[in-house]
């Protein structure tokens, strides 16, 4: 055995010892690393400060628009929050604004702005958006509270207002001009529910609707009516001799579906035949005028001169209103076939 055998044999069971009695035989871990300034400082270890309780929903703001326009000073091709001063609601000496003596100014709209100050959050104050946790009602009654007399007293059961529609929805408060009481800008408003009717004004008669003339608003009241088609006046015929005065009567010979319907012949949101008509004569004609013993026939293949049917050549172009010209009714003595 060699001379260093005894002494391998030594360490060999001294290990062993120490093993039994769980000495580790790794070096020792460094000392932890001395705790950063920062971390013993008695600021940083404190508890964060509770935030201070939101003020009620009921409480307004202390400094009224002020407060409002330190955040909704914001300008878009759709809201603007100076534009309020630029129409009758900031009027500072009507009593019946918000902005009027004693008002409330934007909370007078949009109800106690405290809370929605502090908050932040649109959900704590009436938007009058579509957004708004308020119901469509809740947000007309808003502008109802003011808006009572005039055409709004037909806006309850009305048809918008049985649709869901909301004051919102066609009115921009915040804007220099209010698009829906502007006549060039008014049918864009209309147009964006009513889509057929804005393919009708493209056809080639029509009212000047698209040419900035003629507003919606001048034949139909948007808050109600209690006519069909919610029209200005109690009778179609009288909404139209609104401006076709002329055509009112009465008149020695009358026709009688003018006096009955102007609905009868003329469309009138637009028709691609001429003067609004529904049909082109002498078709239109012949819904109520028979042919027998008159050659008013059908103008048709068969029946234009030339036909096998011998057709009249009075009814080439203009139809009947080649003959009676007075379709619409005559003062002349002579003029019982509305033709002078």
């Amino acid at each position: 055995m060699p001379a260093f055998g005894a002494p391998v044999r030594v360490l060999l069971a001294l290990a062993s010892l120490l093993a039994c009695a769980g000495v580790s035989a790794q070096p020792a871990a460094p000392p932890a690393a001395a705790a950063s300034p920062a971390a013993a400082s008695p600021a940083a270890s404190a508890p964060e400060a509770p935030k201070p309780p939101l003020p009620p929903r009921e409480q307004y703001s202390q400094n009224g628009a002020d407060t409002c326009l330190e955040c909704h000073n914001d300008v878009t091709p759709g809201y603007s929050g100076a534009a309020i001063f630029k129409g009758k609601h900031a009027h500072r000496m009507d009593k019946r604004a918000p902005f009027g003596p004693g008002g409330l100014q934007c909370e007078a709209c949009h109800g106690p702005g405290a809370r929605h100050a502090a908050s932040k959050n649109p959900q704590s104050i009436n938007s009058l958006k579509a957004s708004s946790s308020q119901t469509v009602q809740e947000r007309n009654q808003t502008c109802l509270a003011c808006h009572q007399t005039g055409a709004r007293i037909g806006w309850h059961a009305s048809t918008h207002e049985r649709s869901g529609l909301a004051c919102g929805d066609c009115h921009r408060i915040h804007q220099d001009r209010d698009p829906v009481l502007v006549k060039s800008s008014e049918p864009e408003v209309c147009f964006s529910c009513h889509r057929q009717k804005r393919g009708d004004f493209q056809k080639p008669s029509t009212h000047p609707v698209r040419f900035g003339l003629m507003g919606c608003s001048d034949c139909h009241s948007a808050h109600g009516s209690t006519t069909v088609a919610m029209l200005n006046k109690p009778t179609l015929n009288q909404t139209c001799h609104t401006c076709h005065a002329d055509k009112r009567g009465p008149l020695l010979w009358e026709h009688a579906p003018v006096a009955e319907d102007c609905s009868l012949c003329h469309t009138a949101h637009g028709s691609l035949r001429s003067a609004l008509l529904t049909k082109t004569p002498p078709l239109l004609c012949q819904q109520c005028h028979s042919p027998a013993d008159h050659p008013s026939v059908a103008r048709t293949s068969q029946s234009l001169p030339g036909g096998t049917a011998g057709g009249s050549i009075f009814l080439i172009a203009g139809g009947c209103t080649n003959c009676h010209s007075r379709v619409h009714g005559s003062n002349h003595p002579a003029g019982a076939k509305l033709m002078r």
